[in-house]
C-alpha cells in the first residue's frame, strides 16, 4: 500500500516508561502514517551522523543535505521514498538485509529502473535464478563497478584514458588544480575542472604572447627581465624622491640645506645599533642633494640602498644605456619609458596556478585533440549514471528497509534505551571502574564545551580519555555514574571501556562534574564532611607544630656549632636547658588540652542528662530527630536532583535536538549502573589471615556512657 493512498486514520499506541509517554513503533503502518504524528511527541527532532552507533552510510543516504545531521524532515522524506518504491509497506516489519524483487513496485518509473538494476545485479554476480537480492549483492556489484574504468559519476581517474599524453593531462590537471574523487576512491578529473583548466591555460597563454610587443625595448635584458622589473618596482619611488629633491634645488638655491638630512637626524641615531639595512637610515635620501647633480651609481649611495643601485647599474643601466657611473633625469625617464610597457603587461597577468607548466606544456595541452579526448571520457562515464543511480537505488532500499524500524525507535522514540532490549544509538559502550559497570556512556568531541550543558543534566558524569593501541586511537567518553557513591571517583583513576565493536580501550578520568549518585551517598555525606573537616585541621595542626619543633631544633643545632670551641658558660648551660625542654610553656599547653577535655566531658555530660531525663519512649525519637537534622537536609537536596535527573543535555551537547524530558529516576537508574555483587551460590571464605586486629570498641562505648551516667548521677547527689 503506497503511503499517499491511507485514508483511515492511524491509531496510535503509546507506552509509558521513564516518566513520559513515548510512542510505539513496531508495525509498518506506524512507520507509514508517522508524517501526521504530531513532532510535539517525538522524543527527538534531529541527531548527528556520525559519534552514533548505527551504519554510518545509512545515515548518510537520509541526510539530504549533507550537513551531518538529520532532522524530521529529512527522516520522513526517506519514509516516503522507501515506501513509494515497496509494493507493501508491511516488508518494513522484517529488518532483514534481503528482498524479494516482486517486493518492488514496477508500476512507476523509478520503481521500474530499481527493480531492473536489481535483476541486472544478480545476474552480473551469476545468481540467474534468485528471486531475492541481498545488501552484500548490491554491495558487491558496486565494487565491480568501481573497479572499472567509468562509473557514471561523471568523474575520471587518470587510468581511466589509454592514451599515455592523455593520461599526462589529466595528471597535469590535477597537479594544478586539485582533483576529485570518484566512486572507486580515486582521485579524477570532472568536467568542472577540465573547463577550468583548459579556460586558464588559454588566458594565460594569451597573456604571454602579448609579451612580444610589451617588451621590444627591453629585449637586451633577456632572460633577466623579470628581475629587472622586479628591481625597477623597489628603486622607482626612491630615484623619482631624488630626481624630485635635485630640481627642487634648482628651484630655489635655499632649498638643498632642507631636503638634505639635518645634523640633528644623524644625532637621533647616533646613539643606537646600527645596521645598513635600517628604517631609520632607508628613510634618508638616496645621496646628497644638489643642484643639478646627477645620481653617482658608484659612490655616495645611502648604505640601506648601495647593494640595489649596484645591481640597477649592472643589471639594467648597463644593458639598456651603456656603460655608466652617473645617472642623468633624462636618462632615468627613458628607462622608465622602456618599462612602461612592461609594466602595464604585468599589470593584468592572470593569476592562475597553471603558469607552474610553463608556457611551451601550457601550449601543447591546448592543442585541439588534448580537451576533445577528455571531454569524450568524461561523456562516456557520465552516459552510465543513470545505470549506476539505480544501483544506488537498490543499496538504499535495501538499507531503508533494514534500518529504518531501529533507526525510528532511537529517534522518535527511544524504545531501545528505555526497555533496554537493545543498546540506543548514542551508547558508546561499556566503562568498567571502581567495581561498577556503567552503560550510559557517550563520545563527546570536547569535554570542557560538553560539561557546560551536560551538567544541567543533574547527572555524575565522569568524562574518561580512552586510549588504544599504544595511545595511536584516542577517544573521549561522558560515562554517567547512577547507583553507588563518589567517594573513589576522582580525576586521574583508571578504568577499562568496551565499545560496542567488543574492543577495549584503557580509560582515564579527566573530568567530572559531581551530582547527587544515591541517597544512600547523600545520607552520609555530612558526618563524612565532618570527619574529613577534623582529619584536615588535625594534620593541619599536627604539621605546624612539627614545623616549629624543626625549626628550634635546627637553630639549636647552629648556635651550638657556632659555639663548638668555646666552653659553655653556666648561664649558656641553663638557657640550652630551658630551650630543650620549657616546662611552664608545655604545662601551659597541657592546661589547655585539660580545659578542653573538661569543656568536651560537660557537654558529653549535658546531652546525656537530657537524654536520661527524656521518657523511654521519647529516647528513640531523639535520636532520630537529630539524625534527621543532620541528614535530613542532604538526602532532601539529593531527592530533588536525582528526581529532575534528564538525558536530554547530555544528548544535546552531543548535537541531538531531544524534544522531551528524558527522566532517569532511581529504579531506572540503579539499572543503568551495575554494582560489583558475588556470583550467586558462589562460596565465601571468611577467614582473613591479614585481617586488622579488631579493637574493642563496644567495651569504649560502655564505658564511656558508664562514665557519663556515673557523672549525672554524682551531679544529682546521688554519692
Amino acid at each position: 500500500m503506497n503511503y499517499s493512498k491511507a485514508i483511515e486514520p492511524h491509531i496510535w499506541r503509546f507506552f509509558r516508561v521513564g516518566g513520559f509517554d513515548q510512542v510505539r513503533i513496531d508495525r509498518a503502518s506506524d512507520i507509514a502514517s508517522l508524517k501526521a504524528l504530531d513532532q510535539k511527541l517525538w522524543a527527538a527532532l534531529a541527531c548527528p551522523t556520525r559519534g552514533i552507533e548505527f551504519d554510518e552510510r545509512t545515515l548518510d543516504l537520509i541526510d539530504s543535505d549533507h550537513d551531518g545531521r538529520i532532522r524530521a524532515p529529512e527522516m520522513l522524506e526517506a519514509i516516503d521514498w522507501t515506501i513509494s518504491i515497496l509494493k507493501d509497506q508491511k516488508y518494513l516489519e522484517n529488518p532483514g538485509d534481503s528482498l524479494p524483487l516482486g517486493a518492488i513496485d514496477d508500476t512507476s518509473e523509478r520503481g521500474e529502473a530499481i527493480r531492473k538494476s536489481a535483476k541486472s545485479i544478480l545476474n552480473m554476480l551469476g545468481k540467474t535464478d534468485l528471486e531475492e537480492i541481498s545488501l552484500q549483492d548490491s554491495l558487491d556489484v558496486e565494487r565491480i563497478y568501481s573497479a572499472t574504468p567509468f562509473n557514471g559519476d561523471g568523474i575520471i581517474p587518470a587510468s581511466s584514458a589509454r592514451d599515455a599524453k592523455i593520461q599526462a593531462a589529466l595528471e597535469d590537471i590535477m597537479n594544478c588544480l586539485g582533483s576529485e574523487m570518484d566512486r572507486s576512491h580515486k582521485p579524477g578529473v570532472s568536467q568542472t575542472l577540465a573547463d577550468r583548466f583548459f579556460s586558464e591555460a588559454r588566458d594565460y597563454v594569451a597573456w604571454h604572447a602579448e609579451s612580444v610587443s610589451s617588451l621590444g625595448a627591453l629585449l637586451p635584458l633577456g632572460d633577466r627581465v623579470e628581475s629587472a622589473g622586479a628591481l625597477m618596482a623597489e628603486l622607482r619611488g626612491k630615484l623619482d624622491d631624488y630626481f624630485t629633491r635635485v630640481r627642487l634645488a634648482e628651484f630655489d638655491a635655499r632649498a638643498p640645506d632642507a631636503l638634505n638630512p639635518p645634523l640633528t637626524a644623524y644625532e637621533t641615531i647616533s646613539s643606537d645599533v646600527l645596521t645598513s639595512d635600517g628604517a631609520a637610515i632607508a628613510a634618508l635620501p638616496l645621496s646628497r642633494i644638489e643642484a643639478g647633480k646627477p645620481l653617482a651609481l658608484d659612490a655616495g649611495i645611502n648604505p640601506a640602498w648601495s647593494s640595489k643601485i649596484l645591481r640597477f647599474r649592472d643589471e639594467v643601466v648597463s644593458a639598456l644605456l651603456g656603460t655608466k657611473n652617473q645617472l642623468e633625469e633624462g636618462e632615468w625617464e627613458v628607462i622608465k619609458k622602456m618599462f612602461g610597457d612592461y609594466v602595464a603587461w604585468s599589470a593584468h597577468k592572470p593569476e592562475t596556478v597553471v603558469e607552474k607548466l610553463g608556457v611551451e606544456r601550457l601550449t601543447a595541452l591546448l592543442a585541439p585533440p588534448v580537451k576533445e579526448q577528455i571531454d569524450a571520457l568524461i561523456a562516456r562515464d557520465k552516459a552510465l549514471e543513470p545505470q549506476m543511480n539505480a544501483i544506488a537505488d537498490v543499496e538504499k532500499l535495501l538499507r531503508m528497509k533494514r534500518d529504518m524500524l531501529s533507526l525510528l525507535n532511537n529517534f522518535v522514540s527511544f524504545k531501545d534505551f528505555y526497555t533496554r532490549s537493545r543498546k540506543a544509538l548514542f551508547q558508546a559502550g561499556t566503562l568498567y571502574l571502581d567495581s561498577r559497570s556503567c552503560v550510559l556512556c557517550v563520545k563527546v568531541e570536547d569535554e570542557a564545551k560538553h560539561a557546560q550543558l551536560a551538567t544541567l543534566s543533574r547527572i555524575y558524569l565522569a568524562y574518561c580519555r580512552c586510549t588504544r593501541s599504544g595511545g595511536t586511537e584516542v577517544m573521549t567518553i561522558a560515562a554517567a555514574f547512577t547507583a553507588g557513591d563518589a567517594r573513589n571517583l576522582l580525576v586521574g583513576r583508571n578504568g577499562i571501556f568496551y565499545d560496542r565493536k567488543g574492543r577495549d580501550w584503557d580509560a582515564t578520568i579527566v573530568r567530572i562534574v559531581e551530582h547527587p549518585i544515591s541517597l544512600r551517598q547523600a545520607f552520609w555525606l555530612p558526618y563524612r564532611q565532618f570527619a574529613r573537616f577534623i582529619g584536615e585541621h588535625v594534620q593541619k595542626l599536627a604539621a605546624a607544630r612539627s614545623a616549629a619543633t624543626q625549626a628550634s631544633m635546627a637553630q639549636n643545632t647552629v648556635r651550638t656549632a657556632a659555639a663548638a670551641n668555646a666552653p659553655p658558660s653556666p648561664q649558656q648551660q641553663q638557657q640550652q636547658q630551658q630551650q630543650a625542654f620549657d616546662a611552664a610553656r608545655f604545662a601551659g599547653i597541657f592546661a589547655a588540652i585539660g580545659l578542653a577535655i573538661g569543656a568536651i566531658g560537660t557537654a558529653i555530660a549535658s546531652v546525656v542528662t537530657g537524654f536520661l531525663q527524656l521518657a523511654w519512649w521519647q529516647m528513640p525519637l531523639a535520636v532520630a530527630g537529630i539524625i534527621l537534622a543532620v541528614s535530613g537536609p542532604s538526602c532532601v537536596i539529593a531527592m530533588i536532583k536525582l528526581q529532575n535527573r534528564n538525558l536530554g543535555p547530555i544528548l544535546d551537547a552531543c548535537g541531538w535536538a531531544v524534544n522531551t524530558r528524558l527522566r532517569i529516576n532511581l529504579p531506572f537508574g540503579r539499572a543503568l549502573t551495575g554494582l560489583a555483587e558475588l556470583p550467586e551460590r558462589a562460596e565465601r571464605a571468611l577467614t582473613d589471615p591479614y585481617a586488622e586486629r579488631k579493637r574493642p570498641w563496644p567495651l569504649y562505648i560502655a564505658l564511656i556512657v558508664l562514665a557519663a551516667v556515673a557523672t549525672v548521677l554524682w551531679r544529682m547527689g546521688a554519692f
